[in-house]
């Protein structure tokens, strides 16, 4: 049988990449003296293509990880889910060695020669691969508070170091995409609102820190103080102001001159709204929806719970990733050092969002496979237990349709979806060869 993946969704995926490598070369052809400052202290000379180079490696490294992603089965991958836990566990903890670097007050990346690297996009995955594998497994129990304890506590762990280095982004985001995950499974809400209410103080803890509380204070009035604290966030409300609709051109803008910082990492989308206007910037926050839409549709076909729950986990971790990106460059959230997946300058974000899209092609190169393997047994099973045992597979087949899963219901989304599908389709059998849940009468 023919293995076909999700065409469409690779698209999107290098379209984004090719909007990031444009914006990568404009935002750092012209080097402005801070950064050339920045950097000379390190003892790195900058070119006009310094960036654009590097950028470019990292892209090559990234279609080398998409393609061993797409093509490792990913039964294999399920049963590394934990040893791959672990591992981004110890490269975590590695920043507080010798191998950790030290910049703008945290210790977030380790030195991989001859370039860093940032362990807490690591995590990420790792968490979705490890939740997928847990909540796939049979013991787990959307109605027991053990199954809602368990992945808590590990998230909790990665946390504390997350905190500890300190990365409150990365920390915040890894809680919403464990949280959301939960939620998707059907987990009871009474869990998580008592998670929440446990939550808050902890919170209020953590925002109380004196650099936690500057950020919030900038973010609620960032026009108080233009020149300081603020800086960055007014710089990029003027960028995005003087974009317009349609965009000063592209390679025109004037905000990665001397003005807004760090502009091809962090705030690379104020450069896009800047040179493209609002159409390229609503075109790029449009591409990011139809890869969530896609990834999204990808786990609704998958035929496997493990499938099904990675799909829709990686879907998740580079939506909130995005939002995030974006309610920060247009003030609706304070700094939290996230990256723009496949734009923002950087190989720890691009080559692990990368892996991730060829984990997704992985699914739905499968899904069909599995689709038709679970129609096929269940034609089988009516044409044993059939009268007519020549008719019983093609009204199986004209019933469900070449690429559809029997008794699926798959368009109706609801918490829990997956327990819903299997109980339905197990009592579908049940009832077609005669079984019921008691005696007969």
């Amino acid at each position: 049988m023919k293995q076909s993946y999700d065409r469409l969704l690779l698209f999107i995926v290098l379209l984004l990449i090719l909007v990031g490598l444009t914006a990568v070369y404009s935002s750092t052809s012209v080097i402005s003296p801070d950064l050339l400052e920045k950097y000379h202290k390190k003892g790195v000379m900058l070119s006009q293509f310094g960036f654009i180079r590097k950028q470019l490696l990292t892209m090559g490294l990234g279609l080398i990880a998409m393609f061993m992603a797409f093509k490792i089965p990913l039964g294999l991958i399920r049963k590394m889910s934990i040893p791959l836990l672990v591992i981004s566990l110890v490269c975590l903890l590695m920043v507080f060695t010798k191998f950790g670097i030290t910049a703008g007050g945290a210790r977030r990346w380790i030195r991989i020669w001859p370039s860093t690297f940032q362990p807490s996009e690591l995590v990420k995955l790792c968490m979705v691969l490890f939740l997928s594998f847990y909540m796939s497994m049979t013991r787990y129990r959307t109605e027991k508070f053990t199954s809602f304890l368990v992945p808590i506590l590990i998230m909790g762990a990665f946390q504390v170091v997350f905190l500890k280095q300190p990365d409150f982004g990365a920390a915040m985001s890894l809680g919403l995409l464990t949280i959301s995950m939960l939620f998707l499974s059907g987990i009871r809400l009474r869990y998580i609102f008592s998670l929440g209410i446990l939550v808050i103080p902890v919170v209020i803890k953590l925002i109380s820190e004196p650099y936690r509380w500057k950020r919030v204070a900038t973010f609620l009035d960032p026009w108080k103080d233009p020149l300081g604290s603020g800086f960055q966030l007014v710089q990029s409300f003027i960028a995005l102001g003087s974009g317009g609709l349609t965009g000063v051109g592209l390679g025109e803008g004037k905000q990665k001159l001397f003005f807004l910082p760090e502009v091809h990492t962090d705030f690379i989308f104020s450069m896009i709204g800047e040179e493209l206007g609002f159409i390229g910037a609503a075109l790029v926050a449009l591409l990011f929806f139809t890869f969530f839409l896609k990834g999204i549709s990808i786990a609704r076909k998958a035929a496997d719970p493990f499938h099904y729950y990675l799909a829709y986990g990686l879907s998740i971790m580079i939506a909130i990733q995005a939002i995030f990106n974006f309610a920060v460059v247009t003030g609706m959230l304070p700094t939290k050092g996230l990256p723009l997946p496949f734009i923002s300058y950087g190989g720890s974000s691009l080559i692990t969002s990368m892996t991730a899209v060829g984990l997704l092609l992985n699914v739905s190169r499968n899904y069909r496979q599995g689709a038709e393997a679970e129609r096929d047994e269940l034609s089988a099973r009516r044409q044993s237990f059939s009268p007519n045992t020549e008719t019983g597979p093609s009204r199986s087949r004209s019933r469900t349709g070449s690429h559809s899963l029997p008794q699926s219901g798959r368009y109706q989304w609801q918490r829990g979806y997956w327990y819903t599908r299997e109980n339905r389709r197990t009592s579908g059998t049940r009832r077609l060869i005669g079984l019921r849940g008691g005696p007969r009468r």
